[in-house]
Formats: C-alpha cells, sequence, structure tokens
C-alpha cells in the first residue's frame, strides 16, 4: 500500500469520526489505567458496567488500595479473570502511593513495570490519558492492519511499528481509536462490512463482501 492510499484512509476515517476517543468510561488517568486492566480479555462494556458501580466510591489509588483484593473482588467478580486482576490493580495501587505520590506515571517504563500492564496497556494510557501518539496493537487493530494491508505483520509489534512509520503524522494521535472502531464495528472478524466501509475502495483485501 503506497503513501498516498494510506493517507487517503485517514483522511476518510477522520471524516467520518472527527473526534474518536475510548469507549471506556473514565475521567482520570487513574480510573483509565484500572479500566484498561480490567478490559484484558473482556468487553468495554462488561467493564464499564463494573466501574459505574466501583468508581463512585473507589476511584484513586488510595481508595481501592483500602479496599483491598476481596473489597475490590465484589465490584469486578462479572468481568473474567476478576481475581487475578484484582490482585494487580491492588498491588498497582501500592506502588503508585509509595512511588509516584498516587499520580499515574506518563512514561512507557514505569507504567509497563506495574503489575498487570504490558505493553498495549501501557499504549492505551499513554495516548488516551496523556496524549501520547502511541499505538496499542489490540486484535482489532492487528486485524484490520492485516486485512486491508495497511501494516502488514506476524506480530502485534510489528504491527505496531510498522503503523507508528506508515501513518502521517497529522493522524496519529487518533489512529489508535480509528482502527479499533473500525474493527470493532466494520472489518469485523468472521464477515467484514465491505459494502457499508468508508474505505472499501482504497483497502487491499481480495475477499471482499457485498
Amino acid at each position: 500500500m503506497n503513501r498516498d492510499k494510506r493517507r487517503a484512509i485517514f483522511e476518510r476515517l477522520q471524516t467520518q469520526n472527527p473526534n474518536p476517543t475510548t469507549e471506556l468510561n473514565y475521567k482520570t488517568p487513574f480510573e483509565l489505567l484500572v479500566a484498561v486492566i480490567l478490559s484484558a480479555q473482556a468487553t468495554d462494556k462488561s467493564v464499564n458496567k463494573a466501574t459505574q458501580q466501583l468508581f463512585p466510591l473507589a476511584n484513586t489509588p488510595e481508595k481501592i488500595f483500602e479496599l483491598g483484593e476481596e473489597g475490590l473482588k465484589r465490584y469486578i467478580r462479572t468481568i473474567g479473570l476478576f481475581n487475578s486482576k484484582a490482585k494487580n490493580i491492588v498491588q498497582t495501587c501500592r506502588i503508585l502511593i509509595q512511588e509516584y505520590g498516587g499520580d499515574v506515571p506518563d512514561r512507557r517504563e514505569a507504567l509497563e513495570a506495574l503489575p498487570g500492564v504490558g505493553r498495549k496497556t501501557a499504549n492505551v494510557v499513554l495516548n488516551t490519558a496523556f496524549g501520547q501518539p502511541t499505538m496499542a496493537v489490540d486484535t482489532h487493530i492487528f486485524r484490520v492492519a492485516n486485512r486491508t494491508r495497511l501494516a502488514p505483520g506476524k506480530t502485534p509489534l510489528q504491527v505496531e511499528q510498522k503503523l507508528l512509520r506508515y501513518i502521517p503524522v497529522p493522524f496519529l494521535q487518533d489512529a489508535h481509536h480509528w482502527l479499533i472502531l473500525h474493527g470493532r464495528y466494520t472489518c469485523i472478524a468472521r464477515k467484514p462490512r465491505c459494502g457499508s466501509c468508508v474505505i472499501e475502495d482504497l483497502c487491499e483485501y481480495r475477499e471482499k463482501t457485498e
């Protein structure tokens, strides 16, 4: 795929959705961090349902640490892997309190050192909470990048690195959200909705559907 076609793709995605953002509900970087940790192998809808009960009562490292693992589990037990997620979140709260004064760090290395936080989670927080042009490659972005030939790669890291290199700078900040939403609602896994896709004629997928 050439440079002009890539630019045209993002111009159309921008026209369709000028101000994209995450579908996770949050108000602070800490709330976002917790929500993203919870979202691993879970839907945003299920996470939002849990956090709308949790955050009004405990939405700071201090308050969640005070809840403890068992207290936190009561709010998140409807989410997959809630036992390990509760443990990771409480340990993360302890580190944030002890090492960062309760604030969420805005550096990749510091974020990835937190329990339950990998590269993808760190990228989401850096991009959405701190406005850094990162690319969190989840299953949706991995599929869209490979299927469209926008940035094909065998691993999420390869796709991430290619997207950061290929996406025109003016679109880089919002590209993460555009690609996730495109994969979630249009370029879906089993049968992509090519007929209603705004980039159908630019996409290089060979098995397009009606």
